[in-house]
C-alpha cells in the first residue's frame, strides 16, 4: 500500500503526445531575474514559464503527469511548499533557486 501524500503516487497517460518541458526557472522572456533570494516566488515564476511552454505545445498543467523541482540550499523545513523535489548544490546561475522540469501526455 502506498502512503497518503497529497499528490497522485501513480499517473496514467492516455494521448499519443509527450510533451517535455525543460529547464524553467524564474527569469522573465528578456532573461530579467524574478524574486532573487525568494524561493516561493522564484517556484510561481517557473510554473508561469512552465505554463507558456506547455501552451506552446497544446498542452495544459491539467496534462501534466510529472513535475520535478530541483532546489539548491534545500532544508527539510521547507517540506510544507513542494509536493515532491531534487535537492542540488548549485544550478546554472548562482541567483537561481529552483529549476522545473514537466512531463505531459496529451491527445
Amino acid at each position: 500500500m502506498l502512503q497518503p501524500a497529497p499528490y497522485h503516487h501513480v499517473a496514467v497517460g492516455t494521448g499519443s503526445r509527450h510533451v517535455q518541458v525543460s529547464g524553467q526557472v524564474s527569469r522573465l522572456a528578456d532573461g530579467t531575474p524574478v524574486a532573487p533570494g525568494d524561493l516561493a516566488g522564484q517556484v510561481a515564476q517557473a510554473l508561469r514559464n512552465t505554463a507558456v511552454g506547455l501552451a506552446g505545445a497544446g498542452a495544459t498543467f491539467a496534462d501534466v503527469l510529472r513535475l520535478t523541482f530541483y532546489v539548491t540550499g534545500w532544508t527539510p523545513d521547507q517540506a510544507g511548499a513542494f509536493t515532491s523535489l531534487i535537492g542540488v548544490d548549485a544550478l546554472f546561475e548562482a541567483d537561481m533557486m529552483v529549476e522545473l522540469e514537466a512531463t505531459a501526455i496529451v491527445d
